[in-house]
């Protein structure tokens, strides 16, 4: 896993401190034994942990300047993107949010382990915004929903000038398509799509400028949102 994480950075042209390197496969470590008994990932050869997760995650930083930036992980999941730009930036001020309690609680006490300071949420997330509304940087996400549905839970929690970063496979383009309607009632500017060549497929990151205020009737309840999306 070590030698896979080094062996991808020049690629996103990131250079990472050994110690973080060392911190970064411990927390792969961490999710594959953690796997064992929670469905965390399918995921789980050291080497396809490493490229899928960490360099995957990784690549959020070769986009953009996150440090110093506040920054919302939202269906986190194990963690990812999260806790691998965290690591590799820590000067990125980070909540990680996601819905399901016994994640959240394995990353609350996994974390610290690692001197991985993160706010940990459980909630879902078109009610917790209602705490934290346009007050975060940045938010991501990644394998969460298509970009439609996606949009609508990440962007109320985006400040105006902030940005959306969207992980997404090989439907991006597909998906964006999909999206125009929900890019221009949000209050968002596409500024751009950088495409990741992973083993003999794409990762695609699509990158959002928030230009106006989200109007307050975003997000609705999930059962709406999905039953009729932007």
């Amino acid at each position: 896993m070590r030698e896979t994480l080094i062996a991808g950075l020049p690629a996103l042209k990131l250079s990472v401190p050994e110690d973080r390197i060392d911190r970064l496969t411990a927390f792969g470590e961490a999710v594959i034994r953690q796997n064992e008994v929670m469905n965390l990932t399918a995921i789980t050869e050291p080497k396809q942990v490493a490229k899928l997760h960490l360099l995957d995650s990784l690549s959020l930083l070769s986009l953009e300047n996150l440090s110093g930036k506040k920054m919302i992980d939202v269906g986190c999941g194990a963690g990812f993107p999260g806790v691998p730009v965290k690591i590799a930036c820590p000067e990125v001020k980070l909540t990680l949010l996601d819905s399901l309690g016994k994640r959240m609680n394995w990353l609350s006490e996994v974390l610290p382990a690692l001197c991985v300071d993160a706010q940990c949420v459980t909630a879902r997330a078109e009610e917790f915004v209602t705490t934290c509304r346009e007050s975060y940087d940045i938010a991501t996400s990644r394998a969460v929903a298509r970009l439609n549905i996606l949009l609508e839970l990440t962007v109320p929690y985006v400040k105006v000038g902030g940005k959306v970063l969207a992980m997404k496979g090989s439907a991006a383009r597909e998906e964006l398509e999909e999206a125009k309607s929900a890019i221009k009632k949000l209050g968002l500017t596409l500024e751009k799509v950088v495409d990741f060549p992973v083993d003999d497929g794409v990762h695609t990151v699509l990158v959002f400028k928030k230009t106006a205020h989200t109007p307050p009737q975003y997000p609705r309840r999930y059962a709406k949102i999905k039953q009729s999306p932007l």
